[in-house]
């Protein structure tokens, strides 16, 4: 559920392209006094690559990337301004004084509806205690994009590959790869199916339910989709500070009890959908 007391459900998840970036300077580590100014450091030369990946306003730099993008509706994001989100609070729980993503967005429509790319790890040369002034020869990163339904996983590997060894300075090698990745999905807010979603939460919380899009990727839900011919509806009674596998991880017993009832009056409105 978006919050307490909000019934709510997911209609759209992302998918995902997880990668890979391994850059290769000279055949052994060096010393950064005897070398440095004549041999390109991997290490630089990979934050070089990671800051041409996308520009001072969020948007993804890689060609192609946006090509499949289908854009929000006009009443998918009616349904955003909907949603009791408190952008000041939102920063305050995550100790951040400025928020960031793509230009011409909304927080929550960055977050849940719009493409990403993340760098999830850097590594490379000397990272222990004290100093060493070594020159590296190898540095490595992953990096993460958040799909949105439409985009291939597979197309959007090979454009990030394409894209990485082309602006990858003549004075190191890369290697990049593709360690996963999987299919967003979006279920139309006015198919039959959700209809009797809402009025089953409607019966079981009291209150209309209000839509939202989820940021995280559950794949099976494309395979669901494309295998079996039929809308995934997704439908949580979980709250977001449930602390999800955590040691206090817990749920709430109201949640529990008017989630049984709505999902009773789930089953009853699906029988009443005509074939």
């Amino acid at each position: 559920m978006f919050a307490k007391d909000v019934p709510s459900i997911c209609y759209g998840l992302r998918g995902l392209a997880y990668m890979q970036v391994e850059v290769t300077g000279p055949n052994r580590d060096l010393h950064s006094g005897a070398f440095g100014g004549a041999v390109d450091n991997p290490i630089n030369a990979l934050a070089h690559i990671i800051c041409k990946l996308k520009n001072e306003n969020g948007k993804i730099l890689i060609d192609g990337f946006y090509d499949d993008v289908l854009d929000l509706t006009d009443k998918e994001r009616a349904e955003y301004l909907k949603l009791p989100f408190d952008e000041k609070q939102y920063k305050t729980t995550l100790d951040v004084n400025e928020l960031f993503g793509e230009e011409g967005y909304s927080t929550l429509e960055r977050a849940s509806a719009r493409p990403t790319l993340d760098c999830n790890g850097i590594w490379g040369g000397f990272q222990g205690e004290g100093a060493k002034t070594v020159l590296p020869s190898k540095a490595a990163a992953k990096i993460s994009m958040r799909l949105v339904p439409n985009q291939e996983p597979e197309k959007i590997e090979k454009l990030f590959t394409d894209y990485v060894k082309k602006i990858t300075p003549e004075s190191v090698k890369v290697v990049v790869k593709s360690l996963h990745g999987g299919k967003g999905a979006i279920t139309p807010i006015d198919s039959p199916a959700m209809d009797a979603a809402v009025e089953a939460l409607k019966k079981g919380f009291g209150k209309e339910p209000l839509f939202t899009r989820e940021g995280g990727s559950i794949p099976v839900v494309s395979t669901f989709q494309s295998k079996l011919n039929a809308p995934t509806i997704l439908i949580g009674f979980g709250l977001p500070d449930d602390n999800i596998h955590s040691p206090d991880e817990h749920f709430n017993l109201s949640n529990f009890h008017r989630g049984i009832l709505s999902i009773s009056h789930y089953y009853n409105e699906l029988s009443k959908i005509k074939k």
